[in-house]
């Protein structure tokens, strides 16, 4: 009877990058965390970003709102054919400039209306206020101006 063929078991061969392979350990981890940081940081970068739009977006309405008021006492001027304003409707125009509970108001806003010098139908529309922020309602620390000059005919 013949013997089967004995299959003759080789150990395995040893990998030298064995000893590479527990170098390795944790590196995929340490990437993910690299990666989640610099990540996190562009995010505070989007963060400051959009802080510093909505107060260019807040500074911009109160201009328009400024240039509101300047144009409407213009035309004021315009349809009463002088540039001196009455005093009651100058304290009710000042009222509303520095009333900014209304959704028209200017905070901190002021009105100074100055005939020019040597016309007498020309004058400078000086709208004043303090930006405040939204939602310390602290100033600040800068005044805004808007000048019109109205020169009737």
């Amino acid at each position: 009877m013949e013997s089967a063929p004995t299959l003759r078991l080789h150990p395995r061969p040893r990998c030298r990058c064995g000893a590479r392979r527990g170098a390795q350990r944790g590196v995929a981890l340490m990437e993910v965390l690299v990666s989640i940081l610099i990540f996190a940081f562009g995010l505070i970068g989007l963060l400051g970003l959009e802080a510093t739009a909505i107060n260019f977006s807040v500074d911009s309405e109160d201009r328009s709102r400024a240039a509101l008021f300047a144009s409407e006492i213009a035309s004021t001027m315009w349809t009463n054919n002088s540039v001196t304003i009455p005093s009651a409707t100058m304290t009710t125009w000042q009222t509303n400039i520095a009333n900014p509970a209304t959704e028209t108001g200017l905070p901190g806003g002021t009105l100074a209306i100055t005939p020019t010098a040597g016309t007498t139908n020309s004058a400078d529309i000086t709208i004043t206020w303090v930006p405040k922020t939204d939602k310390t309602n602290a100033n600040l620390g800068t005044t805004r101006t808007l000048t019109t000059r109205v020169i009737l005919p």
